[in-house]
């Protein structure tokens, strides 16, 4: 490997893992930091994950969900000895970059990036897709079936063309409101 063994600078790097072995691998990173006394040269790693809420079984639960799957921040100096460590590590697959050469994240990607892990206001995750037919479950509408004209993710609410004395009429509905049928 081709790197510039005099590299002073900070920066984030991203590896690529194994799906579903980012927290894992982020762990293990940290683990190996603290053991093999690599505090000056690996400061941290990170799963970029955002809070959403989902809906399902007609209930709504925030969950961490992860931004990039397969991909772990790690922010690091980078040298041959860096670079072994970090490709070393089990469920790591490689260093995203050219060729052979690992490309640093831009300061403003991280950024980005952060910003988004630290909004508050959690998205819905709804499973629902337009022009998908569905049964409505409650209010004032209960019983009737209607096609998904319109998906508000960020309020979790629906806009369902609903068939009413023979013509469509848009009713705006919570989506914890409707099932799949």
């Amino acid at each position: 490997m081709a790197v510039n063994r005099y590299d002073d600078t900070r920066a984030w790097y991203a590896i690529s893992t194994y799906s579903g072995y980012e927290d894992k691998v982020a762990d293990s990173i940290k683990q190996r930091v603290d053991s093999i006394e690599m505090k000056g040269k690996i400061f941290d790693a990170l799963v970029p994950k955002e809070k959403q809420i989902d809906i399902k079984n007609g209930k709504r639960k925030v969950v961490d969900r992860k931004i990039f799957q397969g991909y772990v921040l790690v922010e690091m100096k980078l040298s041959d000895e860096t670079w072994y460590i970090i490709r070393n590590t089990p469920g790591v697959t490689g260093f995203i970059g050219t060729g052979t050469q690992p490309t640093p994240v831009s300061q403003k990607e991280i950024e980005k990036i952060k910003k988004r892990m630290g909004v508050e206001n959690p998205k819905f995750s709804v499973s629902y897709a337009i022009d998908e037919v569905v049964s409505i479950t409650d209010g004032p509408f209960k019983g009737f079936d209607g096609t998904i004209a319109e998906i508000d993710s960020t309020k979790g609410k629906l806009k369902v063309m609903v068939s009413m004395f023979g013509r469509e009429t848009p009713v705006e509905l919570d989506a914890l409101h409707v099932k799949k049928i």
